[in-house]
């Protein structure tokens, strides 16, 4: 049986849905933060060329996801960069977090949206009967 793939954006009536799987909590939530970054633009035309340090704390796991996107929006519009790589340390409820990427050139990267925000809407963390997570939430956009 094929693998089910490590990150997809999937629609949600007129916002957008990121789901990152993996076989731990901590890939799970790296890649979410790729399906968000999939969201603007494809993952493979941004260069992981500069870095950005990121943390948050959450009550749970799923308030922690919704945290942890909405860092990434915010990291993504105060720099006016792309990040397309993410190494994600979590301690219990706190995450800590290095992303990289590069400044947003729009001509190379042609950015398809804007996403706002992470949403509750359709939020879930769980694991799955074969021990896999998947984190996953809408975003405004």
């Amino acid at each position: 049986m094929p693998t089910p793939q490590a990150w997809e954006s999937f629609a949600h009536a007129s916002d957008v849905g990121v789901r990152g799987r993996g076989e731990t909590l901590e890939r799970a939530f790296e890649n979410a933060a790729l399906a968000l970054t999939s969201v603007v633009t494809d993952p493979a035309r941004v260069a992981a060329r500069e870095s950005v340090r990121i943390e948050c704390e959450a009550p749970d796991l799923e308030l922690l996801l919704v945290d942890w996107l909405n860092a990434i929006v915010y990291a993504m519009s105060a720099r006016g960069v792309l990040l397309t790589r993410f190494h994600v340390e979590l301690d219990g409820l706190r995450l800590n977090a290095e992303a990289w990427g590069e400044p947003l050139d729009p001509a190379r990267h042609e950015p398809a949206a804007e996403v706002k925000a992470a949403t509750l809407s359709g939020l879930e963390v769980s694991r799955g009967d074969g021990g896999a997570w998947t984190a996953q939430c809408v975003v405004d956009v």
